[in-house]
């Protein structure tokens, strides 16, 4: 196919070998299909801000940290420098949540390069090799749909343990793989601790699951995973292993602030660690042969 426009300076300093073929178009992208020396993988062209139909809220903005203090002034006065810089912020964001996900062990595609405006990452398939389906393109038993609603809500608590909320969360961007569902989609991911919407976009998330697999196996629309996950969290109980119920009771105590804070900071320190070890470890490999 003809090379994109957004896609030529990648094929210039060979990046992307090969454009194969348009994956799909979305709200706020388009994806493709590319060759990237022997590895096939998929390029993810961010659209303009005049051309998204998604657009950018305070909601998912706020607690965003951006590289300098100028910037943010730039942002906060919406000039030219300023648009530009949140443009750069809001595409940064599902580069970084990727590159932390991945680390925590989240079933996200694995990020490989974010440049000039495209993302680079896996090509996720399915079981025959093809460009896996979304959620919403594939009918289930009721067994399939539990096994698949408990598979995702432990992804969204390895998420929120790495202080993510994917913010927008639901069968339209998780796709079912050979190995089970991958997450995609995370531009508008939020700031567990840096966000006072987090815990609604949280539990929001969590309903989309129920609402979805509850075509399929009904009693789980009535749970209540989202609260529970979130209030487990909110007292530094939540970890990768916690075994969940679905139920909830509202406590009236005080939340402890500080021990939230502490377990927070913990968790961002871990996840530090891991891209240091993941940054070395990619500085000691091979660069791939080109052809």
């Amino acid at each position: 196919m003809k090379t994109p426009k957004r896609l030529e300076p990648l094929i210039e300093d060979g990046v992307v070998d090969e454009v194969m073929r348009q994956l799909m178009s979305g709200k706020e992208a388009t994806v493709y299909v590319v060759r990237c020396g022997e590895e096939i993988r998929c390029a993810k062209v961010y659209k303009e801000a005049n051309k998204r139909s998604f657009r950018q809220s305070v909601d998912y903005t706020e607690g965003r940290k951006v590289k300098s203090s100028r910037q943010a002034r730039a942002m906060a006065k919406g000039s030219k420098y300023g648009k530009q810089a949140q443009e750069e912020a809001w595409q940064s964001a599902e580069v970084d949540a990727l590159y932390r996900l991945a680390a925590a062990g989240v079933s996200v595609p694995t990020p490989y390069q974010f440049y000039e405006g495209v993302l680079i990452m896996d090509l996720v398939t399915d079981a025959e090799g093809n460009a896996a389906p979304r959620l919403n393109d594939v009918v289930f038993t009721a067994e399939q749909a539990r096994q698949h609603h408990q598979s995702l809500l432990k992804e969204v608590v390895r998420m929120l343990c790495a202080g993510i909320v994917h913010g927008d969360l639901s069968e339209f961007n998780i796709l079912l793989s050979a190995h089970g569902p991958i997450i995609i989609d995370l531009p508008q991911a939020v700031d567990a601790a840096g966000n006072n919407h987090a815990m609604s976009m949280l539990e929001r998330d969590v309903g989309n699951l129920a609402d979805f697999f509850g075509q399929f196996a009904p009693e789980l629309i009535n749970t209540h995973y989202g609260k529970e996950i979130w209030a487990l969290y909110a007292k530094g109980a939540l970890t990768p292993e916690t075994v969940l119920t679905g139920k909830f009771k509202q406590d009236d105590k005080p939340v402890d602030l500080k021990s939230v804070v502490r377990v927070i900071d913990a968790v961002r320190e871990d996840e530090a660690k891991k891209q240091m070890r993941l940054a070395e470890a990619k500085a000691v490999l091979p660069k791939p042969k080109r052809f």
